[in-house]
């Protein structure tokens, strides 16, 4: 499993929005999605606003890899669920950064709902 180095945590970290787009079978990338990214620790997350029906969110769990925009960083990433533990430090991210933009559009990316629909960046082409 690979590991985000600062440089890369702070420049996506801080972007804000991130484009991601998962693989097809054949290997090839879909369109990419925007969305917004937060970090907590180490780690880099997004979540489906929509829920678990988004297209965009079911295409990544099914295919398990991909590749991200954002801050200036190009990165083939794998999808990985979220530890339970961690979902309340994202909740806070998700304030921290997009409070500005109201609680009705924050609330569709934060609490139990989004916690389920929470996907970690881990960087590297991964293995599908």
């Amino acid at each position: 499993m690979g590991t985000w180095t600062a440089h890369e945590l702070d420049r996506i970290g801080s972007a804000g929005e991130l484009q991601l787009a998962s693989r097809r079978g054949d290997g090839s990338l879909r369109p990419y999605a925007t969305m917004w990214v937060v970090r907590s620790g180490n780690g880099l997350y997004v979540r489906s606003a929509c829920g678990p029906d988004n297209p965009w969110y079911r295409r990544a769990i099914a295919s398990g890899t991909g590749r991200i925009r954002a801050g200036g960083i190009e990165q083939d990433v794998s999808f990985a669920s979220a530890s339970q533990a961690v979902q309340g430090d994202i909740d806070a991210a998700y304030h921290a950064k997009y409070d500005r933009y109201g609680p009705a559009i924050v609330g569709s990316v934060t609490g139990p709902d989004a916690h389920q629909v929470t996907i970690r960046l881990i960087p590297g082409p991964g293995e599908h």
